[in-house]
């Protein structure tokens, strides 16, 4: 092993490129050019990361006094005064807002507000009853209030239905006609509108509303009756782990299905399980 002080071949051969480097750009006058240079450049340039200076100076801060809604003040929140009560008569309270005027109340003659209120419901009814006749299949007028969910579409709307005293005359007592009802469960699960029966089971509205013993695919599928019969939306095919079909119906008829839930029974049978 040799000493401490003794150098290795490897510090030899760079102190040797070393020299030469020097030594060539000496012959090439980069030394002198460098000095040169760094005497030209201004001894106020801009360092690496400093921050530019701001041409115009921010405008200075004014401090303004805090706006303040006037129903919040002391003074508009005192009893009986005017200023702090809002406009709208519905706000205060004093009329009940309803999504649509379902039956006739008696009201008092020397109230103003009541009798608009009722008159302008009842045209509004009666708008919505022409729209409401024009649509058999999911409807056409959503209402949140008289409208019942359906639980593939998942629309609030008015059926279309002749003789449905709950969406034609607002009786809320009443059940919609235009909806399906599962004799088993009794549940959001099996509430269907026409279209969505039709179109996602293959079944007429007027046979499911004669038949008093009608079961929703959930309660199907959990009695056995029917193998590889699912409810087919998007909320319960997900919880499959499934994708949800989308509009599947013109694919469905087109191989010959009758609805996409015959479709997709048949793919389920095919792959032999969920």
């Amino acid at each position: 092993m040799g000493r401490l002080g003794d150098k290795s071949d490897y510090e030899s051969i760079r102190e040797a490129r070393i020299s030469e480097n020097k030594a060539r750009m000496e012959m090439l006058s980069l030394l002198r050019c460098a000095g040169e240079l760094s005497a030209i450049a201004p001894s106020t340039a801009r360092r690496a990361g400093s921050v530019t200076p701001r041409k115009t100076p921010k405008p200075p801060r004014v401090l303004t006094p805090l706006r303040r809604s006037g129903r919040l003040t002391p003074a508009a929140t005192t009893a009986g005064s005017e200023a702090g009560r809002r406009c709208s008569p519905r706000l205060n309270g004093g009329l009940e807002y309803k999504a649509l005027p379902y039956r006739e109340e008696e009201t008092d003659e020397d109230d103003d507000e009541e009798k608009a209120a009722v008159y302008i419901d009842k045209e509004r009814l009666r708008v919505l009853q022409e729209r409401r006749c024009d649509s058999k299949g999911r409807g056409a007028v959503y209402d949140p209030v008289l409208g019942i969910c359906c639980h593939f579409c998942r629309q609030k709307k008015l059926c279309g239905e002749e003789g449905c005293k709950r969406c034609g005359e607002g009786d809320f007592d009443q059940p919609c006609i235009g909806k399906t009802e599962c004799s088993s469960c009794h549940s959001t699960n099996g509430i269907l509108c026409r279209a969505c029966l039709k179109v996602r089971y293959g079944e007429e509205m007027d046979e499911v509303r004669k038949n008093k013993n009608w079961m929703c695919p959930h309660c199907i599928e959990e009695k056995g009756i029917k193998k590889f019969w699912i409810c087919n939306s998007s909320f319960c095919l997900k919880k499959r782990k499934i994708a949800p079909t989308g509009i599947a119906i013109f694919q469905a008829r087109e191989q010959g299905y009758e609805s996409v839930a015959h479709l997709l029974m048949d793919q389920l049978k095919c792959r032999g399980s969920f």
